[in-house]
């Protein structure tokens, strides 16, 4: 598999699902691309890939997580 991803979608703190969470495939993607949906943590790193399609999705440069207590 290479190294380098297929896509890169960029999202903003408020764009997440619970604490950090995201999943692919995203709403914006064709229908085409489609695959079982997974949730992908972007909180530990800033970012994280999915096991399918090999997109990133990263938090937006700036961009801060709430701290959760």
């Amino acid at each position: 598999m290479s190294s380098e991803p297929k896509a890169v979608v960029e999202l903003a703190a408020k764009e997440l699902m619970g604490p950090g969470v995201t999943h692919c495939p995203h709403p914006k993607m064709p229908l085409w691309s489609g695959h079982p949906r997974v949730f992908i943590d972007v909180a530990a790193t800033g970012e994280g890939r999915c096991p399918y399609c090999g997109t990133v999705y990263r938090l937006k440069a700036g961009e801060k997580l709430a701290a959760h207590h």
